[in-house]
């Protein structure tokens, strides 16, 4: 296919983020959900300049003219991203000071300069400044002069991702030099306080610019201005040298506090000094300033989303419920053993799911534990409970993965804990990272080994559990329970992987194997049976699959796609892509499920899977694409597919140059997929709980 046939990722990446920035355009949605979805674009937005412009800024910086699929150099990338986000940029800042500021106020929120509080509200300010901030400061002072006379000195380098307050300090005989003030970790970002209703929010930074002079005496602080440093965060380990990977780790993460910077972000309104001290330290080329009219880090503004109180400008709170599938009052074994279970999260509680690795903790008849972590919850059931079943004796084999980006110090430190404990511990695989969820609990039973496994599209990680929209299957299948064991070894052995009976583990098996069902849909369409694909994943760039979906079009298959995020595939009335329809839903819970459908002349397949539609995942990483064979759980699935495709709230279609418009249906009646689905869990959850109050169950001896 010409590159004419392809959207650019990065630009596809910036239209997904439009489209979390136009939930906080909305009027009609309550303030404070307005306000935690421009937060989360500027954290999106983070990552992306860490990530994919920290990417294309090394590869630029090496000369290299490779073109991605859409035909276009690093250097080409970098301009067309740099022009579209400052359009994003000039949006969000528009909407904060001309929409959401005014309406806090109004609503007895004040984000609020010391200078404009009432005076008795300012002294609060000041004496909080001085208790809890002053003593944290560390003032850190720049002279490029100094720092080229002294060779034998190191050169000041500042964190990353943090603000920094830069303050031109004048001595008594009117001489001028630079300070800069690091806002370091430990430091609240906001003060804040009550008073008679009204709730006052003063923004760190410009606490210190207020009363910065406490730290000079005898000196003035002349102006101010504050800026935060993006460095690349792009940086992997090198594991054809690494002898010791956690070693190699640990100084990834020191290579990112000093790495290339790729953004500056500088608060306009301060002094041509500073600007010019700003380049210099941060050795910023003048397109990688970015001058933003209003307080930097935008998603810190996530804690006044959810400040205490203010329940009248937050959107209604929906609860994971209980459920109708698994009996509580049983063992999770038992449960499992009876049927396949489905669980959808967050409509569903992860708790089950913990409690498999609880259960499987304690249980005397239970022999070995072996389960992938890619990410963990801060303070995590799972990884408690792991330890425990170590030191009870279980055999307990953890595959940790330390090149989970941005959560690598969080696992080396869980994985030494599980290591203390007597846990088995695997480094990931060599050369790939691994992405797959699963955990295998192997059981004695009446003298014979079982085997229990839970497979998800999501990681093991309770706090994002209830957030994130993932499915779990939880299963006691043989074939499904063997062919856990052959994933296991192949990962923590370094075996071989042989042929599996049901699952189909990237990066060996599962990218052939959708081609393999694409191609079919497109041999049925032309023979002229009825033939469709409908997907559900995060992300669509992997040119193999994009190029095996136009010529299933071309063939006349119906192809329906759920993707939250990239989509580097064109829409539109072009011959290969008139049967393909793409819609993104952005709502409550983050979209995150990945399921597949194909309709296979009526004997229909579906799989869930850890694995997004693109590259890295099917090439690069270990993942897995788990069949789903209950019929009761295929109906679930295909009800939670359709729903997407009938959203008219929060679904956008994805128009040919990669832009996305709101589906607006006002003929039909109003339908939200994610407050059906929960709707529906709730009902169901209610209806189990009936049916326990009024069911007469005697006990039995066992």
């Amino acid at each position: 296919m010409p590159s004419s046939s392809y959207i650019n990722r990065e630009l596809s990446w910036i239209e997904f983020n439009q489209r979390v920035l136009s939930e906080a355009q909305r009027q009609e949605k309550a303030l404070l959900e307005r306000l935690k979805f421009l937060a989360i674009s500027a954290s999106n937005m983070d990552e992306f300049f860490q990530v994919r412009v920290g990417g294309l800024t090394l590869l630029r910086s090496t000369g290299s003219r490779k073109k991605d699929i859409a035909g276009l150099t690093p250097t080409q990338q970098l301009g067309a991203i740099r022009k579209r986000i400052a359009l994003q940029i000039k949006e969000q800042y528009a909407l904060y000071n001309s929409e959401l500021l005014p309406l806090l106020k109004e609503n007895h929120i004040n984000i609020s300069n010391p200078k404009k509080l009432p005076p008795h509200i300012e002294n609060l300010v000041q004496n909080r400044f001085q208790e809890a901030v002053f003593p944290l400061l560390t003032p850190l002072s720049f002279d490029p002069k100094e720092d080229e006379a002294d060779d034998h000195s190191p050169s000041l380098t500042l964190p990353a991702m943090t603000l920094i307050v830069a303050c031109a300090i004048q001595s008594k005989n009117k001489s001028k030099r630079v300070v800069f003030i690091p806002v370091t970790e430990g430091i609240e970002r906001f003060i804040q306080v009550e008073d008679h209703g009204e709730h006052y929010i003063i923004p760190i930074e410009d606490a210190i610019a207020q009363y910065a002079n406490q730290l000079f005496p005898g000196e003035n602080v002349h102006s101010h201005s504050v800026f935060r440093i993006t460095r690349n965060g792009d940086i992997a380990v090198q594991e054809e040298d690494a002898i010791d990977l956690a070693g190699e780790m640990e100084e990834v993460l020191s290579a990112r506090k000093t790495s290339n910077t790729v953004r500056v972000e500088l608060r306009s309104g301060g002094s041509r000094l500073l600007e010019n001290a700003v380049r210099e330290i941060t050795k910023a080329a003048p397109e990688q300033i970015y001058r933003l009219d209003g307080p930097l880090c935008l998603n810190d503004f996530m804690q006044i989303a959810f400040i205490s109180g203010f329940d009248d400008l937050k959107a209604p709170s929906w609860e994971p419920q209980s459920s109708a599938d698994i009996d509580y009052q049983n063992s999770i074994f038992e449960e499992i053993a009876k049927k396949d279970i489905l669980l959808y999260h967050p409509y569903h509680s992860f708790d089950p799911v913990i409690r498999l690795i609880e259960e499987a903790a304690s249980d005397p008849d239970v022999l070995a534990i072996k389960q992938v972590l890619y990410r963990t919850a801060k303070h995590s059931r799972v990884i408690d409970a792991l330890i425990r079943a170590a030191e009870n004796g279980k055999q307990v084999t953890v595959l940790v993965e330390i090149k989970a980006r941005f959560d690598e110090a969080r696992n080396l430190h869980r994985a030494e804990e599980l290591q203390r404990a007597g846990v088995q511990i695997v480094y990931g695989v060599k050369g790939l990272k691994t992405h797959a969820k699963i955990t295998l609990v192997i059981r004695k039973e009446a003298g014979r080994i079982k085997r229990y496994c839970h497979y998800g599209t999501g990681n093991y990680n309770e706090s994002t559990a209830r957030l994130y929209t993932d499915a779990s299957i939880l299963t006691a299948r043989n074939d499904f329970g063997a062919d856990a064991s052959l994933i296991f070894n192949a990962v923590t052995g370094r075996s071989k992987l042989l042929n599996t009976k049901r699952l189909f583990p990237a990066p060996t098996h599962m990218k052939k194997r959708l081609l393999e069902l694409i191609a079919s849909e497109a041999s049925r369409a032309k023979s002229g049976e009825k033939a469709a694909i409908t997907a559900k994943v995060n992300s669509l760039q992997d040119k193999d699959i994009i190029d095996a979906l136009y010529k299933a079009s071309k063939a006349g298959v119906k192809i329906r796609l759920n993707i939250r995020g990239i989509c580097c595939l064109k829409t539109g009335p072009r011959k290969e892509a008139k049967n393909i329809e793409v819609v993104s839903v952005i709502d409550y819970y983050l979209e995150h499920a990945r399921v597949f459908q194909f309709h296979q002349g009526g004997e229909e397949l579906l799989f869930i899977s850890s694995a997004d539609w693109m590259t890295r995942n099917l090439e690069k990483r270990v993942e897995l694409m788990v069949p789903v064979v209950d019929q009761k759980i295929k109906q679930q699935l295909n009800e939670i597919l359709e729903a997407a495709f009938k959203d008219n709230q929060q679904a956008h279609r994805i128009l040919p140059d990669g832009s996305s418009e709101r589906i607006i249906q006002d003929d039909k009646p109003s339908f939200r997929m994610q407050e059906d689905l929960q709707k529906k869990a709730a009902k169901a959850s209610k209806a189990k709980a009936y049916q326990r109050t009024t069911t007469f169950e005697p006990h039995t001896p066992k």
